[in-house]
């Protein structure tokens, strides 16, 4: 018996819909059930075949048990090992290489120093950063958020250098990105499971969290929904995630992916409805089994993306894909009134810190004197040091 497992936290519906799902299909020896941990030990297997990770960005201990029931042949659903490496700024750059568009981003140092460190470890970073080109590149308004969170937790919009200085004194030790604002005319949420299956949703992200998939507007055009549905395979195949959501501001005709990196993406059914929430279930329960039945004991089964495989394989990175991948498409409908409060509003709709923007999200424009990031590095014109006669500790 082929046992599918799922690893979950503080979510209701979707794990118990999901192994319900599975077992009702009745697949001759595969059965589904919540994940059980009594101990886990090096180098031995927990007993399952396919395990769908629900949880462990937000459990350490979950995450080095997931690797550990890898490297004994369970196909974890997302790879763990990638979900550790991966975040959303080195996203952005992959994406700018296979041609999927992207707002203008910048990478910022922490405002403080990390624990451990002194002014000393930063003795590479120019004092003051380029503000001015860093601004320049983005514009302003903009948004600042950290370049590996989520949950749209410490999200701030900034209106002119002065508001951005005055936001980023706040962020403390997390490293932020500045993105560059997409004021948008449509906007898509878009799971992807298995790399081939899409459910494209319009969205209105600058609505309360109840009523964004009640979004108000016109069914949108077939030729944007066919670019939307191509950008969401490439992305999720060049990244190798199983289960994840891709979000997209469209701008003059132009699908701006905004964030496309939720290996655990919300699937409850009181935030998604009732007919988004049936499709993952019963998309999510044919995958695990179709992954049940071509694991393999002592064999990685788990899956790695085109960035990865091409990168092993010294081969180039644009070239990996050369034929397009059968997807199947699901776009969703609005199955009932659209409520007055629900409608989208123009204009200024997003406060800082706030939810993932409608908007994509930052740049800033002139720079101003120098609050900088990260105590003042020793960097710049200080003489360098004589060298140590014995290297430094780790």
């Amino acid at each position: 018996m082929k046992k599918i497992g799922i690893l979950f936290g503080q979510e209701d519906s979707f794990p118990q819909a999901f192994v319900d799902r599975v077992n009702q299909k009745a697949e001759k020896d595969i059965s589904a059930e919540f994940v059980r941990l009594d101990k886990v030990v090096q180098a031995e297997p927990l007993d399952y075949a396919v395990i769908i990770d629900r949880i462990s960005q937000d459990v350490p201990y979950y995450r080095a048990a997931l690797k550990n029931a890898a490297i004994c042949g369970t196909a974890v659903i997302n790879n763990p090992f990638w979900w550790s490496a991966d975040e959303k700024f080195f996203n952005n750059a992959l994406a700018v290489k296979i041609g999927v568009p992207v707002p203008k981003t910048v990478i910022l140092p922490s405002k403080e120093l990390p624990d451990d460190t002194t002014n000393k470890s930063f003795r590479n970073l120019a004092y003051p950063l380029d503000w001015n080109g860093i601004f320049n590149y983005v514009g302003f308004p903009a948004y600042m958020k950290p370049f590996d969170g989520g949950g749209w937790k410490e999200v701030y919009k900034v209106e002119n250098e002065k508001d951005f200085f005055s936001k980023y004194d706040k962020t403390k030790q997390h490293v932020m990105m500045l993105q560059e604002e997409v004021v948008f005319d449509d906007y898509f949420r878009c799971y992807c499971i298995g790399g081939k299956h899409v459910r494209i949703m319009q969205y209105e992200p600058r609505n309360p969290h109840h009523l964004r998939y009640e979004h108000g507007k016109a069914p949108a055009a077939k030729k944007l929904l066919d670019t939307v549905k191509d950008y969401v395979i490439k992305l999720n195949q060049y990244l190798g995630y199983d289960f994840n959501t891709v979000e997209f501001a469209v701008r003059d005709g132009i699908p701006y992916a905004i964030d496309f990196c939720n290996p655990a993406p919300d699937a409850e059914v009181t935030s998604v409805g009732q007919e988004n929430f049936d499709w993952v279930v019963e998309t999510a329960a044919d995958y695990a089994i179709e992954r049940a039945k071509k694991q393999k004991d002592g064999l990685d089964n788990l899956t790695w993306g085109e960035f990865v495989k091409t990168s092993a394989a010294k081969t180039p990175l644009v070239a990996a894909v050369k034929k397009a991948v059968k997807a199947e498409v699901s776009v969703a409908v609005v199955d009932h009134a659209i409520e007055a409060e629900g409608k989208a509003k123009k204009a200024k709709a997003i406060e800082a810190p706030v939810a993932k923007a409608a908007a994509v999200n930052e740049p800033v424009a002139k720079a101003a004197a120098v609050k900088e990031p990260v105590a003042k590095a020793a960097a710049v014109k200080e003489k360098a040091a004589p060298k140590p006669k014995k290297a430094a500790k780790k």
